[in-house]
């Protein structure tokens, strides 16, 4: 996300020494080398916001790049010299999910409240969006089950999401990832964790394999009907 590009600039309390430049705009999200105009230190010199624009002209945007300072040296007998590390920098736009179009035919309403969840984690909302993932999950199941037994449809829309999986999906790779994304999701809902090595990172891996799956047997089925033998 972020290089190891070292350079000195211009700020309200003189030159200083800046490591590490955005490598994406996070308004246009595009691969950049952004400009560095001015950086401004706070009143306590602790913390550094340093003024980018985005060199892509369709975007051309400015953007803050945020530093905090660390003392590097090679030896304690030798005088220490002050870098600004680069942390992060501010959110800018919301980007989509990079989920293929054939989950979407399958439940737009998944799409809707991934996305959501996806925007709350951009947003660092990281205490929230956990229970967000769960929720398109159970979107995604339950509509993927539709899709397979129509007939069934008011019985898995009130059924527990773990009963919809248990007997309404029969591909084995998509019950064995679902489940466990189940398990993790209803971790981010509980005051107490059960699952204790594993986190949010590990939910979204999970719905991705889930997601996957259904992409696969949904891709071989439509061979399957073009190329009937």
């Amino acid at each position: 996300m972020f290089d190891n590009t070292s350079f000195s600039v211009e700020t309200n309390g003189g030159r200083v020494t800046i490591v590490g430049l955005p490598q994406h705009c996070p308004n246009c999200h595009r691969h950049i080398r952004p400009y560095a105009l001015y950086g401004y230190l706070n009143h306590y010199q602790t913390d550094l916001s340093l003024l980018l624009v985005c060199p892509n002209r369709q975007c051309d945007k400015a953007f803050f790049g945020y530093y905090t300072r660390e003392e590097v040296g090679s030896h304690p007998d030798l005088m220490k010299t002050q870098y600004w590390f680069i942390e992060k920098t501010n959110i800018g736009t919301f980007s989509k999910a990079p989920i293929n179009q054939t989950v979407e035919l399958i439940s737009p309403t998944f799409m809707t409240i991934y996305n959501q969840a996806y925007h709350a984690e951009q947003s660092e909302l990281l205490e929230i969006c956990g229970m967000g993932y769960r929720k398109a999950l159970e979107f995604l199941i339950k509509d993927y089950a539709i899709s397979k037994d129509p007939s069934a449809k008011e019985i898995i829309e009130k059924k527990a999401l773990m009963g919809c999986i248990t007997d309404y999906v029969s591909d084995t790779r998509i019950k064995a990832v679902a489940k466990r994304a189940v398990w993790l999701g209803n971790d981010e809902t509980h005051y107490v964790r059960k699952w204790e090595g594993k986190n949010l990172t590990d939910l979204k891996k999970l719905i991705e394999l889930t997601i996957h799956w259904i992409e696969m047997e949904k891709l071989t089925e439509s061979f399957e009907a073009d190329m009937p033998g």
